[in-house]
């Protein structure tokens, strides 16, 4: 099969990689469309250390795997946990100390022809939701994580840091559930984008401070400070951005605010499906340009651009 291969220096394109075998409780994906996020570039710069096929952000038909299953139009959770352990038995399977992780730990990725996947990862994706829709859903989950862990906040005043591809996704949900939300913009390009979601715009310079919620989604080691000084004391501060690079910041005013500051990574496929199905949440205004997979280190540098939105590869 074709795919992408990381080796920890170069990004190159393979067109005879083998194609993943089905073992028990797998199904074999044939990918559509995947997405460059923020990680995939980070993983570029070091990010977890991965070596192989990266890529998490799909939506594909199985074509093999167990009864019931072929055809079936699907994305995936990220995490594969053991099943076997005491977090895995508690419920907390997706901080499976054992895990892999599509395209990021030890799991290759969707930047291929064909992808591997737990039968218990699997979604269904509704008719309603075209390919070019439905391979936001891993975003989207991120970001119904957010504000499942912010629910006391709701119909407060947050502040999301990043009109990238996530804060965008994650600005919108707040708004959903009744935040006054405004995005914290870098260029007249983002301020435009997030203005025509009927979103709230503005600069960190003139951004209020003494926000409720902070989310900082910049995927910087800068948004973490801003974050800080945008939050109230005894506010609460949403993490997202996942980077390579070792931050240094000064967390006393934590302390001293007695600032809550939550980690948050992934998050509830259900209503992202949902949200897709009706609707609620637009993702065609964040779709920049596809690329054929043979033209995917192509796609990988248009991604890293300064204000770039999604690019996916097309198999």
């Amino acid at each position: 099969m074709r795919a992408l291969v990381w080796d920890g220096r170069e990004l190159r394109f393979i067109s005879d990689v083998p194609t993943p075998s089905v073992v028990a409780g797998t199904a074999l994906v044939r990918v559509g469309f995947a997405g460059i996020c923020s990680t995939d570039l980070q993983i570029l710069q070091g990010y977890m250390g991965f070596r192989g096929i990266p890529g998490h952000e799909f939506v594909g038909r199985v074509v093999d795997g167990p009864e019931g299953w072929a055809g079936r139009r699907v994305v995936a959770e990220i995490n594969f946990a053991c099943g076997r352990c005491e977090t895995c038995a508690a419920g907390r399977r997706r901080h499976c100390p054992a895990r892999t992780v599509l395209g990021i730990q030890d799991a290759d990725g969707a930047f291929a022809d064909f992808v591997r996947i737990p039968i218990e990862n699997l979604h269904v994706v509704p008719d309603e939701v075209p390919d070019r829709t439905a391979v936001f859903v891993e975003p989207l989950a991120a970001a119904f994580e957010a504000e499942a862990q912010t629910r006391g906040l709701a119909g407060g005043h947050a502040t999301v840091l990043g009109a990238g591809k996530l804060g965008l996704l994650i600005a919108q949900v707040l708004a959903a559930r009744g935040d006054r939300v405004s995005v914290v913009c870098r260029s007249s390009g983002a301020r435009r984008r997030v203005e025509e979601l009927g979103l709230a715009a503005t600069d960190a310079k003139s951004a209020t401070r003494g926000r409720d919620l902070v989310v900082e989604a910049t995927g910087s080691i800068e948004g973490l400070a801003i974050a800080m000084d945008l939050v109230r004391p005894l506010g609460t501060i949403v993490a997202k951005s996942t980077v390579a690079a070792h931050h240094t910041l000064d967390l006393a005013p934590i302390v001293i605010h007695e600032i809550s500051l939550i980690g948050s990574r992934c998050g509830p496929f259900e209503p992202a499906l949902e949200a897709l199905r009706t609707n609620a949440v637009s993702v065609a205004p964040l779709l920049e340009g596809i690329y054929p997979i043979e033209r995917g280190a192509e796609a990988f540098e248009a991604a890293a651009r300064p204000g770039a939105l999604k690019f996916l590869l097309g198999t």
